[in-house]
């Protein structure tokens, strides 16, 4: 039996000294980046190699007792995994993933910190180090019995959460056998599926566009530094919150929904077909920017990516440059005239076929077509790029 490495994600009731030793922690963590940073730095502008992280924490270690006496409140973990963070972020600059690493800063958020070592869950707790046994507000959410491999504690508008990596067996699904499913994504409809399901946008942003420019005027005709502001900021950061919580609920539901998670092999699609969105290239319509990123199309295919792996299920991603609106479903030919975004309704120009069809579905229906020009060989990968 093979295992996987599964996260899981829950809030924590925290009192007074717990909550103290959290900003510690994170304090401690956001230093400990900045500090290494900087070490990295100077290396770079005096001609040496610039010093992992294991040789960091080693110079980190040695000034404690001197110049950092105040980290010994915390657990070593927190600046260690922070300087591991500042490695794996100059790795994916080099390769060209990710920008240039910047200083953290307090007024940007405080931050998260990851514990390793003896970490153990109950029902309605988890027991870290320093930090004790903590409640959960969630009961029986977190899996007993497994191998804690770290916890990352974080916050964000003013609730701290938990997130363990675990390590758990894994137990290989039967393979789906339901026809394959194309999905098309719009601003409209956040998808809409080839079987003829439509997946509502929330439009998250759009409904409390109002509450939060109301917001965040009076939280600019406020002075710097007092307690009115600072109150006038949480109420912000609880408002993006619940935003980004209602677009992720209906992401979720959606997704869950198109991989059949809870249904049967036999009801489960074999292949999924979704769009390769040239999101960048999407966001310079400033007419539409808001909405393209109210919808949350990468985060949309995320998740399609690892619930169609744990699933057995195929990914399939369809050619960027694939007409899958400007194409007929059933004569598969090209219309002659462009498709504005106006138009809802597909009507195939020519006479012998004459197909008029919702537009949405129509693309999702030549999506499905592309599951049967792709190979099923075990050597194609899930997320494979197909074109006909």
């Amino acid at each position: 039996m093979t295992t996987i490495n599964r996260g899981y994600k829950t809030e924590l009731k925290l009192n007074n000294r717990q909550r103290t030793l959290c900003l510690k922690h994170a304090g401690t963590a956001r230093f400990a980046y900045n500090w290494g940073l900087e070490r990295k730095e100077v290396a770079y502008r005096e001609g040496r190699q610039a010093p992992s992280a294991m040789a960091l924490h080693k110079q980190l270690n040695a000034l404690k007792k001197t110049e950092f006496p105040w980290m010994y409140e915390v657990s070593k973990c927190a600046p260690q995994e922070a300087l591991r963070n500042l490695d794996v972020a100059f790795k994916r600059f080099f390769a060209g993933k990710a920008k240039y690493p910047r200083r953290k800063k307090r007024s940007e958020g405080i931050g998260s910190f990851r514990l390793t070592g003896t970490i153990k869950v109950g029902k309605s707790w988890i027991q870290l180090p320093v930090l004790g046994r903590v409640r959960l507000k969630e009961r029986g959410y977190l899996p007993r019995g497994r191998h804690m491999l770290s916890a990352t504690v974080s916050e964000r508008a003013g609730r701290w959460f938990v997130s363990v990596l675990v390590e758990e067996p894994f137990v290989v699904p039967l393979r789906p056998q339901a026809e394959p499913l194309g999905v098309d994504l719009g601003l409209k409809d956040m998808a809409v599926a080839s079987d003829g399901r439509r997946f509502p946008n929330p439009h998250a942003l759009k409904k409390r566009r109002v509450a939060l420019k109301r917001v965040q005027r009076h939280l600019a005709r406020q002075t710097k530094g007092g307690a009115s502001r600072a109150t006038t900021k949480a109420k912000l950061a609880r408002l993006h919150y619940r935003i980004a919580c209602v677009r992720q609920d209906a992401l979720h539901k959606a997704t869950s929904a198109l991989v059949a998670k809870t249904k049967l092999p036999r009801e489960r699609p074999h292949t999924v077909v979704c769009e390769d969105l040239n999101v960048h290239g999407m966001l310079r319509n400033h007419k539409l920017a808001r909405a393209i990123t109210d919808v949350g199309f990468g985060e949309f295919r995320r998740q399609l990516q690892y619930k169609t792996l744990l699933l057995a299920e195929r990914l399939l991603v369809a050619d960027p440059f694939f007409p899958s609106t400007q194409t007929c479903s059933a004569c598969q030919r090209r219309r002659t005239q462009k498709l504005d975004l106006s138009e809802r309704t597909f009507v195939c120009s020519f006479d012998v076929c004459s197909l008029v069809l919702d537009r949405d579905l129509n693309a999702a229906l030549n999506l499905k077509a592309l599951a049967t020009t792709a190979s099923s060989a075990e050597s194609h990968a899930c997320g494979q790029n197909v074109s006909p």
